[in-house]
């Protein structure tokens, strides 16, 4: 699958994102003064996924790669803002929901319930295990992402955590 991979529809897939995120955002009744971390979230996590799939990465890494770099810069975010990760972290991994995916398999579901359609089309069995199977794997990835950054520091307060203290700490080993 290739890509027309310009600084202008990078910044393009940033901007849409950070629409989303905000929108979502919104929707779960996040602060005003949040919004812009949301967004900003959001369209960075995935702007991150738009370019490694261009770069043929693949989808699923891609996806992993932006719902980390979003839960792990949303643990720092969260001391800055004084507020829990979740907050914004959430509407901007919201970006990179499966929906296509989701309703392609929700489709062929629906097809598969008419026999006489899946005698003329036997690859609608395949298509929905495909679109199921790579739909869960999306959320998973997404879930996994987000709680990198939770369990990799679950056990310091995130006001302990800076670059600082994590370098010195690799220093002494």
């Amino acid at each position: 699958m290739e890509m027309d991979f310009t600084v202008f529809t990078v910044l393009r897939d940033f901007a849409v994102a950070f629409i989303v995120a905000v929108g979502w955002g919104i929707l779960f009744g996040t602060s005003k003064r949040l919004l812009v971390v949301a967004g900003l979230l959001g369209g960075m996590g995935h702007c991150i996924r738009f370019v490694l799939v261009a770069c043929d990465m693949g989808l699923i890494t891609a996806t992993l790669a932006g719902s980390v770099a979003i839960g792990l810069i949303g643990i720092f975010a969260a001391h800055k803002v004084d507020s829990p990760p979740v907050v914004f972290t959430m509407p901007a991994c919201i970006t990179m929901i499966p929906g296509l995916f989701a309703y392609r398999t929700m489709l062929a579901g629906i097809k598969l319930t008419d026999l006489e359609q899946a005698k003329q089309d036997p690859t609608i069995l395949i298509n929905a295990a495909h679109y199921l199977t790579l739909t869960a794997s999306l959320l998973f990835t997404l879930a996994i992402g987000i709680c990198i950054g939770a369990l990799l520091f679950r056990k310091t307060s995130v006001r302990e955590i800076s670059l600082r203290n994590i370098l010195s700490k690799k220093k002494d080993c």
